[in-house]
């Protein structure tokens, strides 16, 4: 089967290198120099790994024939595509790959229904499940044994322990819902304002 292993991002450098946001846990093994990748869109590909390094927390590639940042500018939000056993096994049975986690039902220890896993987001602290909600919307859970004590892919579920307001529901410290904040008396309050807001992360923004 065809599992998506990284996302390129922008060009770094003059010499043909690109960052990439990982989205496997192997990346040792996926995007290793040598390893041939299909891409999306397949007209791109396929690509050839023939340098990688990490700078700045961050992996970088370089792909053969890509020997400028003109020509690694091109391929900017390309998708690597690795072709992985369906059979093939992670060595610790406390490890998944993302193909084992994509789709699982998500409940909570009580057994609400929070949603369905959508994507996994590879970030450099943690693993985030994306979560699409019944609702249409989406919850990002970080896949810690603290808030996923369990995953069960007999059953096809993740068990979760979310903290107060994971799912987006404040709470008290009597355990009550928080009353909605006045938004007229928010804004008019003495040095509101927005510095020191984040810009946002690159790209589309995402276990496994």
């Amino acid at each position: 089967m065809q599992l998506v292993v990284a996302r390129i991002g922008r060009a770094h450098g003059i010499k043909g290198e690109v960052t990439v946001e990982v989205r496997t846990d192997e990346p040792e093994l996926r995007l290793a120099p040598g390893a041939v990748l299909a891409t999306d869109p397949a007209g791109v590909g396929p690509l050839t790994i023939e340098h990688g390094r990490v700078h700045s927390g961050r992996l970088l590639l370089r792909f053969a024939g890509v020997a400028d940042r003109s020509a690694a500018e091109a391929l900017r939000n390309t998708l690597l595509i690795a072709e992985v056993d369906p059979d093939e096994l992670p060595d610790d049975p406390e490890e998944f790959y993302d193909h084992q986690l994509i789709d699982l039902d998500v409940v909570t220890q009580d057994g609400e229904e929070v949603g369905r896993i959508a994507e996994i987001a590879h970030l450099p602290a943690q693993d985030l499940f994306v979560v699409k909600r019944p609702d249409g919307g989406e919850v990002l859970i970080p896949f810690v044994a603290e808030i996923v004590p369990e995953v069960d892919l007999e059953e096809q579920r993740a068990v979760i322990d979310p903290p107060p307001g994971l799912l987006g529901e404040a709470e008290e410290p009597d355990g009550r819902p928080e009353p909605p904040v006045d938004a007229s008396a928010q804004a008019s309050a003495p040095g509101a304002g927005h510095e020191g807001e984040d810009e946002g992360r690159e790209g589309e923004g995402r276990p496994r």
